[in-house]
């Protein structure tokens, strides 16, 4: 299997620290707000990363982290008169909410910044101690120029850095490109109490405890949105390493953005969905396999348009599955037919076909491809004539391929025949009314869904291409 390392900008070979195992962190949401499809985008493909792991054998101690004291947090729970804790606590049930709607698995463990401030106080003062922290004013930072290769996740040195970025100017600052690991108590803003006065942490320096913590000095994968890259992730380097002497992460994978427009979606932009407003709309499959059908480091566009074509290739798969299963209520032959033990090796080299796509940087966009492939093929070859033991192998391997995923798990035998009788009895009104135009439109509808309808003597009959 191999991995894009941001850190070395190339595909490498990868290998767990502990063999069979694998310590993985993602960075998780700012618990303020309903997350956006842009920030699912990232939550969905490292639960697809963490899954197919699994699939593969791998027991994965997958951490993913909630912040929970941060500047957006306090404004909007000043705003609206309540404590930074309890808008905590309601926007992380309700990323919850939202998060098992997607099908996405809940991490092994989910840190809350707050409930490390003690740690995140240890290894502040662990820092100082090393000589890469300094305290001004009760607000302490990292000295950047310490680090000596800090930047090495950017591929930018220290003074490309400083001339290229928006930096707050603090004359207490040794370096403008030091920051903030505590800032000092201020009016209106939760505080703890520490060695350098009443404050709190800085954003940075609590994913880097919380790894510390959980998953130990050096971990196979840190991950997150690529808009993470610099500075949370260089920073994290730079107090994680300092701190150990140790590599903080094997390998650093980024997800890229969704865009409207060819431009970021994102909350200061105000041109963004949220994943509930999404959910409404559309089932999780097909926003699961929207978000995947481009490979995770390429930004993808949204639009409803494209939502509705990922739905209407979603629903030739699940066609596909529902014939399956009708096909496996009725056909009686139980053994394989000898004319059909190729046909199941064949099947089985759709398999190896999709784990050497997802083993390639988990090149989720061909790994779907492989799986149309697969269902055109059990279209055109599967059919009452099969034996049991074929119709069953194909559904399945649809099933098993959709797994890593995250979609294809459902029966919508029920569900599909419960919404084409309601469309047939719509039809069938529109048609009385005598408003052919929305008739039509209907049974087009469900010819690209494929289904045919057939208006005989006896009523209208319906069948799946």
């Amino acid at each position: 299997m191999r991995i894009f390392n941001t850190m070395t900008r190339r595909k490498e070979e990868f290998v767990p620290l502990i063999p069979g195992e694998i310590k993985m962190y993602v960075c998780g949401p700012t618990v303020y707000n309903f997350f956006h499809i842009g920030n699912a985008r990232t939550f969905v493909v490292f639960d697809t990363v963490r899954r197919y792991f699994e699939y593969k054998g791998y027991k994965v101690n997958f951490v993913q982290n909630f912040t929970d004291i941060d500047d957006k947090m306090i404004k909007k729970a000043n705003d609206e008169n309540i404590t930074v804790q309890q808008l905590g606590d309601r926007f992380i049930d309700e990323y919850y909410r939202d998060a098992d709607a997607l099908n996405i698995k809940r991490a092994t463990v989910n840190p809350r910044a707050t409930l490390y401030i003690s740690k995140i106080i240890e290894f502040i003062q662990d820092l100082i101690d090393k000589g890469y922290a300094y305290s001004v004013d009760g607000d302490v930072y990292f000295d950047a120029k310490k680090f000596n290769n800090y930047g090495k996740l950017s591929g930018q040195n220290i003074e490309q850095l400083q001339s290229g970025a928006r930096i707050d100017i603090d004359e207490r600052k040794k370096n403008p490109m030091d920051f903030a690991v505590w800032k000092s108590e201020k009016e209106g803003e939760p505080s703890w109490e520490s060695p350098w006065g009443m404050g709190r942490p800085g954003w940075h320096i609590e994913c880097s405890c919380m790894a510390y913590n959980i998953l130990g000095e050096t971990i196979d994968i840190h991950a997150g949105g690529s808009d993470l890259k610099f500075p949370h992730h260089e920073n994290e380097i730079a107090q994680s390493e300092g701190r150990t002497g140790k590599v903080f992460a094997k390998y650093w994978m980024h997800s890229a953005f969704v865009n409207i427009n060819n431009q970021k979606m994102s909350k200061s932009l105000n041109n963004f969905f949220t994943t509930r407003e999404i959910l409404d709309k559309y089932e999780p499959d097909v926003i699961r396999l929207f978000m995947l059908s481009g490979h995770y480091r390429t930004p993808i566009n949204f639009s409803i348009e494209l939502l509705d074509s990922t739905k209407s290739a979603l629903d030739r798969i699940y066609n596909s599955i529902i014939n399956l299963e009708e096909l496996s209520s009725k056909v009686k032959n139980d053994g394989i037919l000898d004319s059909e033990i190729k046909y199941k090796e064949h099947l089985n080299s759709y398999k190896q076909r999709y784990i050497e796509k997802m083993d390639d940087d988990f090149n989720t966009a061909d790994a779907i491809s492989v799986i149309f492939d697969l269902i055109r093929d059990i279209n055109t070859n599967v059919d009452e004539n099969s034996s049991m033991e074929i119709i069953k192998c194909s559904l399945d391997l649809i099933r098993e391929l959709g797994f890593p995923l995250g979609i294809l798990q459902k029966s919508k035998r029920g569900s599909i025949e419960t919404e084409v009788e309601l469309l047939i009895e719509k039809r069938q009104k529109a048609r009385k009314d005598k408003n052919w135009a929305l008739a039509d439109k209907i049974r087009d509808d469900l010819k690209d869904k494929g289904i045919i309808l057939e208006d005989t003597s006896d009523g209208v009959r319906w069948k799946r291409i």
